[in-house]
């Protein structure tokens, strides 16, 4: 090990040496003969990690950050750490995160800001703790910020605890710090690849060279282009593209490096630490020049210095703060470009010049720095392997991916002989969003960097052929976890909103896996998947459309193919018969699968036809259902629209028709068309009930609007009455009204007519005699807005309307009908809300051994009066079949009670025909409570079944 830099608090380890700072690097005998895993540098100490997983210290101790009792220019080791395998170490200003090889944390060291995750009230901890919260997490990596600290879970999770001044934390602006390891959800459903943090500023890097940054940015250390702090994770945008693989941060700047061997740097610049030579700071990511020619595979960042390794020549070069020797050339000068650092260098498979003393030369293994330190682990030329390389990252350090690696992992254990580790690794996989959008990535030229809106980055055939390596017959026990983890895990934890493009690969792979295709899973994958598909928001659908419309025929048709079979596999469910408790949820279910096969036929349409357009063919749909009634229903859905839950209609997604399909519809609608399609008698039987309703005062839950009502009374409808009923339409008849210009003809360009949709058809109606020819202005639009509201209120629905009017004044006619108002006599039909709850406790009757002063009695309106009101509606509901109430008030709702035989166990029961309600005998209150609720939230439906 070679060292150099700051040595004043022993922090290099190389003893007691008389220098405070050691201006180029020196070997340390501690190292001889010994492997170093990792380094981690602190502002005043430094840990070390060997081969073996032992951990070593040396340097300051004030803040217990050692690790042990006292303060050590030598290193000496973390005793209480013996039983640990440690595999990576990450430094703060003065703390300490170590991770083991099972993916557990230990922390120690300064815990002001909660910086430890331990929870304590302790101002330090000079013994290593494991974070038990942590526990059930396998965490890959850890970095230490200044006083926060972050993990990366295999999962594809980031966690972050300790300070949040600056918003380092990423969890919002609320909370000044944090004791305890928090999700940072924002970023659930990336796959990524590495975690970095700054002074008081953190990064995370996706497998596809995406980078998000937060915190501080006083220096632009984020690279966003300003100087703002940010309190959530930001995208990086500028070097998306620039196939970033590796990412190092010192206190107020930032380093990248990119997979073709170039280093952008950003932040802060007082010193030279960005190699531009100069002393600006930069607010956006800027390649360095000097180094561009060169290969770089390895950077590192200290305070205020920065290093990067040249494999070519076996050369380490450093620029920045120089002060403290940190920079290795021999001189405590600030460097503002890349200087090399002063050794014998000798790079790898370098050719030995005559005279060669081997023991003089050093070939690089890794390079580390931090604080005002910097260290090279090194071997001599005669026995030195390969150098790391930062570009091509150890795979033990990785999330979770499906590989041929891992599959081949899983697949050599004999089926039901499954370790319980092999068991977690399947499901943490299947688990995580991010672990399959990290998966079956395009790495052939490195095309998963181009990932965008236009490009997924998948290899789809990769995927295709992975899945069908895994999921096999003679292997069911990995099948089932698959399916297990897919269905309780993944996809109910699955959003609308999407925090970038990365998170959106595994819409496109999943229906490439063989459970997707089995019946078996198609409620409860399939459906639950196309659920999610359909819910997603319109940017992320919009960036999913377009990757589908660039897929292979074969590809796109296999997703197509798969929404069909769901389709006909729900339509012989509902040919066999659906029970009526079932039947929305059966609803729910078609529609969704019919929504996918609609968006993917938009996509197939858009695209000059990905596949022939008789591939969305359902040729079962004639065997499955009565085809002419799914025609009349949906003509009647067009005309109407509907009062009830109905079937969804297969005719509102004619593509799926095939040509003897539509043959049998036209010669439906042909025998329509001799009929009038205004059904007068349903409109005349509604109206009756709409009267009996009144008569017999009993609310019906009809949400006709307010006009109406009024046109019962005769009262003419206004534009208000069109707001209420068409509200976009409304508005822009008000704004035409509004319009305070002369130009009213130019800028509207409306005339005196309508648009209507007539059975899929689009007709002009003239609202005037010579409608068409005549243009609305400032003038006459008063006219068009009245004669628009008479067409839609009076003229459109006339013959309905007056079959309505007569079914109605069948039952409740007569002069007493015009003392109403238009909104007292719709309070008639389906009531009001003016709830007076002591009045209905008032007015409950009690049967059976039940009476007012009966302590179960006492009991239920103690419970039902602390209820919110949301819950009270909800009783109203259940007992009254409507949570509205008569206009004439609570005194006119009659309750009743009555006991019921059966144990505490046994739930509330309404007779809803009666407001009756069936009450056990109930002896403590939170048991009645916990029953009232639990039958009141379930009061319909088979949830309870």
């Amino acid at each position: 090990m070679l060292c150099w830099g700051n040595a004043s608090f022993g922090q290099l380890g190389l003893g007691g040496i008389d220098e405070e700072i050691v201006l180029e690097p020196r070997k340390s005998d501690f190292f001889i003969n010994k492997k170093v895993r990792d380094v981690g540098c602190g502002l005043r100490h430094t840990v070390f990690v060997l081969d073996d997983g032992t951990v070593y210290t040396c340097g300051c101790n004030d803040l217990g950050q050692l690790g042990h009792e006292k303060s050590r220019k030598k290193p000496e080791q973390v005793v209480a750490l013996d039983a640990q395998n440690i595999v990576a170490v990450s430094c703060g200003e003065a703390h300490t995160l170590a991770l083991n090889d099972k993916g557990q944390v230990y922390a120690w060291g300064l815990d002001s800001d909660g910086q430890l995750g331990l929870l304590g009230s302790e101002e330090c901890i000079r013994v290593p703790r494991n974070i038990k919260s942590l526990s059930d997490v396998q965490i890959v990596q850890v970095a230490c910020g200044y006083y926060h600290s972050l993990a990366l879970s295999k999962a594809s999770e980031v966690f972050c605890w300790g300070q949040n001044k600056y918003g380092q934390l990423g969890l919002g602006i609320d909370c000044k710090k944090q004791a305890s390891p928090q999700l940072i959800k924002s970023l659930l459903g990336i796959p990524f690849m590495q975690i970095a943090a700054g002074g008081a500023h953190s990064f995370v890097l996706t497998l596809s060279g995406a980078i998000f940054g937060w915190g501080r940015n006083k220096f632009g250390q984020l690279g966003l282009n300003d100087e703002n702090d940010r309190y959530v994770p930001n995208l990086l945008k500028s070097l998306r593209t620039q196939k970033i693989v590796y990412i190092c941060c010192g206190e107020d700047h930032t380093a990248a490096l990119t997979k073709e061997g170039g280093v952008f740097t950003f932040g802060a610049g007082g010193y030279g630490q960005l190699g531009h030579n100069s002393t600006s700071h930069e607010i956006n990511p800027r390649k360095v020049f000097e180094l561009m020619g060169s290969i770089v595979t390895q950077i590192a960042c200290g305070r205020q210095h920065t290093s990067a390794f040249v494999p070519s020549s076996g050369r380490i070069y450093s620029f920045g703060l120089g002060g403290n020797g940190q920079l290795g050339t021999g001189s405590t000068s600030n460097r503002k470009s890349p200087f090399t650092v002063k050794g014998n260098w000798f790079p790898y498979n370098g050719q030995c010049p005559p005279d060669f003393d081997s023991e003089e030369y050093f070939c690089v293994k890794r390079i580390f720095s931090g604080g005002d330190q910097s260290f090279s682990h090194y071997s001599n030329p005669q026995n030195c392997g390969p150098p790391d390389d930062f570009r091509y990252p150890d795979p033990s350090k990785q999330i979770w991916t499906v590989n041929e690696a891992l599959i081949q992992k899983w697949l050599s254990y004999p089926s039901g002989r499954f370790p319980v580790e092999i068991a977690n690794e399947i499901d943490g996989t299947f688990s995580s969003s991010g672990c399959l959008n990290g998966s079956f990535l395009a790495v052939s030229n490195d095309d998963h960097y181009r990932t965008g809106t236009r490009f997924s980055g998948v290899d789809m055939n990769a995927a295709r052929l992975l899945f069908h390596k895994l999921i096999q017959p003679d292997h069911p026990q990995i099948s089932q976890q698959v399916a297990a983890s897919l269905e309780k895990n993944l996809i109910p934890k699955l959003t609308s909103s999407l925090p970038d493009v990365e998170a959106l690969r595994f819409y496109l792979t999943l229906p490439e896996c063989p459970l997707m295709s089995d019946s078996n899973n198609f409620t409860t994958i399939a459906i639950p998947f196309g659920t999610a598909l359909v819910s997603l928001e319109k940017a992320p659908l919009k960036v999913l459309e377009n990757w589908w419309s660039v897929l292979e025929p074969p590809l796109f048709l296999k997703i197509v193919e798969l929404f069909k079979e769901v389709v006909v596999h729900l339509l012989k469910l509902y040919k066999i018969g659906i029970p009526p408790s079932e039947r929305r949820i059966f609803n729910s279910f078609l529609h969704t699968a019919l929504k996918v096969l609609e968006i993917l036929h938009r996509v197939n349409e858009k695209s000059g036809q990905i596949i022939q357009y008789d591939k969305f063919y359902i040729h079962e749909v004639q065997e499955l259902i009565d085809i002419r009634n799914d025609y009349i229903i949906w003509v009647q859905q067009q005309a109407y629209g509907m009062l009830a839950d109905i079937p969804v209609t297969i005719c509102t997604y004619p593509f799926v028709f095939d040509a003897q399909a539509k043959t049998t519809l036209l010669q439906t609608d042909a025998v329509l068309q001799m009929q009038t399609f205004e059904d007068s008698d349903l409109f005349h039987l509604i109206g009756v009930i709409c009267g009996l309703a009144i008569y017999n005062f009993t609310i019906v839950d009809l949400h006709f609007p307010l006009a109406l009502y009024k046109k019962l009374l005769k009262k003419k409808p206004s534009l208000e009455d069109l707001k209420e009923l068409v509200p976009d339409v409304g508005r822009s008849m008000q704004q035409l009204l509004d319009y305070p210009e002369d130009d009213v003809e130019e800028t509207f360009c409306l005339n005196f007519t309508i648009t209507v949709e007539n059975f899929g058809a689009t007709e002009v109606k003239e609202l005037v005699l010579n409608g068409a020819d005549t243009a609305v202005n400032k003038q006459n639009r008063q006219e068009f807005v009245d004669a628009y509201v008479d067409y839609i209120f009076n003229k459109s629905v006339a013959s309905l309307f007056d079959a309505f009017h007569a079914g109605f004044h069948k039952v409740c006619g007569g002069k007493v009908l015009q003392l109403f108002q238009p909104n007292e006599l719709q309070a008639m039909v389906i009531g009001n809300t003016n709830y007076d709850w002591k009045e209905l406790e008032k007015n409950t009757e009690y049967k059976g051994e039940y009476w007012a002063e009966h302590p179960t009695i006492k009991m239920f309106w103690e419970v039902f009066h602390e209820l919110p009101l949301e819950k009270k509606k909800q009783f109203l509901l259940f007992l009254t079949g409507s949570d509205r109430i008569p206009i004439l008030g609570m005194k006119s709702l009659i309750l009743v009670i009555q006991s019921t035989g059966g144990g505490e166990e046994y739930l509330p029961v309404s007779h809803t025909c009666f407001n009756l309600l069936d009450l056990p005998k109930y002896t403590d209150k939170e048991t009645l409570r916990s029953k009232l609720i639990q039958a009141i939230d379930h009061n319909e439906g088979f949830s309870l079944i």
